[in-house]
């Protein structure tokens, strides 16, 4: 989600449609190294205290567009965005989000003029559909058209009726569109209130329609708003030609690039260049597939087959340990990193042979792309934006880019690495090609604005 809104907004404006962009004041590195200027001060009632709120506005518009935060001492400013950094989850999410979304339509309310659009990303501001038709204190607001997104419907931010009271006042007829399940549902409300829904691929809304922890009919009753647009890169930050990040950039030989920064992993990992690098970068979750790798992983190394093996990412702390013990019993093999590092990622990219994404859910998947734009053939479970991105190289029909399996399971991961490995060694002339031909896409953010502008434009007339 992070970086569809850091991405999307920089090609609307380009495209000549204004966008700003609004999130919680995390404590991060980037957003404590720029300098903000406050905008709009207020407070949020909850229940009864009021919470104190700065709308700030970063000042060397270094993102290329306008960029706002919302500083709400005391519920954002700590570390991690959703969990500490040993991999616990907060424990007050519920008041977090509600005070965030508040606040920014309390600072429209007040603001000189109003957006002709508010876009609105999974369920941390799925609320904001229904409070800006159904809450008084936001009526002024009534009149904006709403899109919803959903980057996650695994995630629902569902909290009990109980809590009812952090909510500002609202029509008790509206209820119903807050429930579901009996629970007060963010992301359900997002789907009933907002004027369009979309989903970062298009398999993906298929399958929330078929799978989605219940509100199956929720997505078939509300399907004549609903529409899939594929994610894209930021084509000038994820450029092999010009990446600050990677030790060796592309000039003309790809072979050289490819072998250069697979070096400079080996100095980096403790693995062997000359076998086929697959690598694995992201959340050390069950959603991404993760736990499926420590025994796939196990199966393939202890096989004998030649391959290395790298990792980066931090998750559940279970995972993080397995990861670490397995570093230590394959030595030379198998290394990781439990961290999320932006440089090395990039240099990861840039260095390895394949990625493997073992997906259970995947909406849409950017590693996939980021991976081919830098030359590395992904490995990918045929889930969600994945299957829209990456048909496999054994169709028919000649259009792979990638392997594909489709059971969650260790056999179908396992056979393929293999294939992969195989690839590698007894296909090199295809894998050249494969891996020059990926490097080609047009993943570009051009295309999927375009597609937003067309509903931005049906809602707003």
């Amino acid at each position: 989600m992070g970086d569809v809104v850091g991405a999307l907004p920089k090609y609307l404006n380009i495209a000549g449609v204004g966008t700003g962009v609004i999130i919680p004041k995390y404590r991060l590195k980037w957003i404590e190294s720029h300098h903000f200027t406050t905008v709009y001060r207020g407070a949020v009632r909850m229940h009864n205290r009021y919470v104190p709120f700065t709308i700030e506005q970063e000042t060397g518009n270094s993102l290329e567009f306008p960029f706002f935060v919302a500083n709400i001492p005391g519920l954002f400013d700590r570390p991690g965005i959703y969990a500490d950094p040993s991999g616990y989850t907060y424990n007050d999410e519920v008041e977090r989000y509600l005070c965030f979304q508040q606040a920014v339509l309390q600072w429209l309310v007040n603001s000189p003029s109003h957006p002709l659009v508010l876009h609105c990303h999974d369920h941390h501001t799925g609320l904001i559909p229904f409070m800006i038709k159904h809450c008084p204190e936001y009526g002024a607001l009534r009149h904006i058209p709403t899109v919803f997104t959903i980057h996650n419907g695994a995630y629902h931010g569902a909290f009990s009726w109980r809590n009812m009271y952090l909510m500002p006042f609202f029509d008790a007829n509206a209820r119903g569109l807050l429930d579901w399940a009996d629970t007060i549902c963010p992301l359900a409300a997002g789907v009933k209130n907002a004027w369009r829904v979309t989903t970062v691929s298009p398999s993906y809304l298929e399958e929330l329609r078929q799978d989605s922890q219940g509100m199956e009919w929720l997505f078939w009753h509300e399907q004549h708003k609903c529409a899939g647009i594929l994610n894209g890169i930021d084509a000038q930050v994820w450029n092999p030609h010009t990446d600050q990040f990677i030790a060796y950039p592309l000039r003309e030989d790809v072979e050289a690039y490819k072998a250069e920064n697979k070096r400079i992993l080996a100095q980096r990992f403790n693995i062997d260049p000359s076998m086929p690098l697959i690598s694995f970068i992201g959340r050390l979750v069950n959603e991404k597939g993760v736990d499926l790798l420590p025994d796939v992983y196990a199966r393939v190394l202890q096989s004998g087959m030649r391959v290395s093996l790298i990792l980066e990412g931090t998750g559940e702390p279970r995972l993080q340990d397995a990861f670490r013990h397995l570093a230590q019993q394959f030595r030379g093999r198998f290394d990781c990193t439990i961290e999320y590092n932006e440089a090395l990622a990039h240099q990861i990219y840039a260095g390895s042979d394949f990625l493997i994404m073992p997906s259970r859910i995947e909406p849409c998947g950017l590693n996939q792309m980021y991976a081919m734009r830098y030359g590395t053939i992904p490995i990918v479970r045929s889930v969600g934006g994945l299957k829209d991105t990456v048909p496999d190289i054994g169709e028919p029909s000649g259009i792979g880019r990638g392997i594909r399996f489709n059971n969650f399971s260790l056999e179908d991961a396992a056979m393929a690495i293999y294939r992969a490995a195989d690839l590698y060694y007894n296909h090199r002339d295809d894998f050249d090609l494969l891996r020059s031909k990926v490097m080609q896409i047009d993943f570009s953010w051009e295309r999927a604005a375009g597609h937003y502008i067309h509903i931005y434009e049906e809602v707003a007339g």
